[in-house]
């Protein structure tokens, strides 16, 4: 404002105000130092029309003073002095006017670009500056992505320090979110973009990850079957949305949470941060603000018909979860899983074995974009496929191929150690299992290490030489040297 003209004479800057920046820059945050850049500018700022000083406010301990201090401060100094109050927050221009007080509201629009979308293009994912490492960029789609190296030159500490101080005074104008600001890193959703910055001592060196996504889809353009687009609107209330870093599963998540908003669906989504693109229609909840017990409170009372829950990462994550579907809540929750089954193993040992399927209900694996398997879980009480004894029947959570119903996995308890088995190498065998077993059924049959070796049961029924016989010519046929052992 002091640059365009727009303040003259005397600038006050309170002790307290710089006291706060210092305090913060010591945590770490992102906030101190840009703070304590803006004041180094205007104290250097060479300007005939202006007389800036930095006054000691006696009355108050700056040593004890947090933001909310600091402007009563602020407000205090100003109301006894007469001064006018210049600021760019709306709740402290509110609060100065219902003191008397004159104000000067600045929210300046920020014009064009910032620095950091100077190295997008339409095709880059995400850009990353490395203080000392050249500007690299992932250009691509998810899943099909290459590094490209923006330029030769090195990033200066200077030139990132520069970009982040950016970032921030625009995000605190209200041009975006601080969604996290700890000592060493701060994340940031500036419209479209997720910025995250880190410095020393967390990281080696300053650095700025900015990722966006490319694309904006509905859940139409996934062309999902006819089956699998039922379950979605009558049955799945459970959902879990797996896949590694980068292969669309936000993507996926938003176009779904469309989907459901277009049919009636009440919905809400609880992030960190707030990166998803969704209509007005759909409340966008912040974890960073609340804790989970608030959350947990917020949705109970507001009986929204799906949440979907972006990125679960800890034991409270899971445990909200799992509450708010217990208490009939459709739940969408997202995940890193490099396989299928990989998601449903995180809820094990989180929750009691049977309750699986009652709070995750269908698994939607995403790769490259694309909706790349889809599993059913259900519980029946059996004996597990490869067990033979009858006394070993348990129950058993099948997780089922959703498109062809084959059974893939079984989860269930032995001893005190929870199994997940695949199921299809155990039912499916291999052309020499399926000769032996067509002469000797009651026989178990393995192959190692060059032999044959044909397991028969001690009771088992009668063994012939004739069938003896058979089986070493199957041996024989495959290269191998036969073996019988007891079962």
């Amino acid at each position: 404002m002091i640059e365009r003209g727009e303040v003259r004479g005397k600038v006050v800057v309170l002790k307290s105000l710089v006291e706060y920046f210092n305090k913060e820059a010591g945590s770490g945050r992102s906030l101190g130092y840009t703070g304590l850049e803006e004041l180094r500018r205007l104290i250097e700022l060479q300007n005939p029309d202006v007389e800036i000083s930095v006054v000691e406010d006696e009355r108050r301990n700056p040593k004890d003073y947090d933001v909310f201090a600091v402007k009563a401060a602020i407000r205090d100094y100003a109301w006894r002095v007469g001064a006018t109050l210049v600021t760019s927050d709306s709740v402290q221009a509110s609060t100065a006017q219902a003191l008397g007080l004159p104000v000067i509201y600045s929210r300046k629009a920020v014009q064009g670009k910032l620095k950091f979308e100077s190295f997008f293009d339409p095709k880059t994912m995400s850009v990353h500056l490395k203080e000392g490492a050249p500007p690299l960029a992932k250009v691509g789609a998810p899943g099909r992505w290459v590094f490209v190296k923006l330029r030769e030159e090195p990033m200066m500490a200077s030139e990132i320090e520069d970009i982040a101080r950016e970032i921030i005074e625009v995000a605190s104008r209200g041009g975006g979110f601080v969604e996290i600001d700890r000592m060493g890193s701060t994340i940031v959703q500036l419209g479209e973009y997720r910025v995250i910055i880190t410095r020393p001592p967390l990281s080696n060196g300053w650095e700025i990850t900015a990722v966006r996504p490319l694309v904006k889809l509905r859940l139409e353009d996934y062309n999902l079957p006819e089956k699998l687009l039922r379950r979605l609107m009558e049955r799945a209330e459970g959902i879990l949305i797996a896949g590694a870093p980068g292969m669309g599963k936000t993507t996926f998540a938003q176009a779904l949470a469309e989907f459901y908003a277009r049919q009636g669906k009440i919905v809400k989504t609880v992030e960190s941060p707030r990166d998803m693109r969704l209509p007005p229609i759909i409340t966008q909840y912040s974890k960073t603000y609340a804790d989970i017990g608030e959350l947990h409170d917020i949705l109970l009372l507001s009986r929204p018909d799906y949440t979907v829950f972006d990125e679960l990462r800890t034991d409270e994550d899971f445990k909200l979860y799992v509450d708010l579907r217990l208490a009939g809540i459709g739940m969408i929750g997202v995940l890193h899983a490099t396989s299928p089954i990989d998601g449903i193993q995180r809820f094990i040992r989180r929750v009691e074995l049977g309750m699986i399927p009652s709070i995750v209900d269908t698994v939607i694996f995403i790769s490259e974009g694309k909706v790349a398997k889809v599993y059913e879980l259900s519980i029946r009480v059996k004996l597990p496929t490869g067990l033979r004894e009858a006394e070993l029947t348990r129950p058993v959570v099948e997780v089922r191929d959703f498109l062809s119903g084959d059974l893939e996995y079984e989860i269930y308890t032995f001893g005190e150690q929870t199994m997940v088995i695949p199921v299809k190498s155990v039912s499916k065998q291999s052309p020499i299992e399926n000769e032996v077993a067509k002469v000797m059924p009651e026989a178990k049959v393995e192959v190692r290490e060059g032999f044959l070796i044909v397991k028969l049961p001690r009771l088992g029924g009668r063994i012939t030489a004739r069938k003896v016989k058979l089986v070493k010519r199957i041996a024989e046929e495959h290269g191998l040297q036969l073996k019988f052992a007891p079962e």
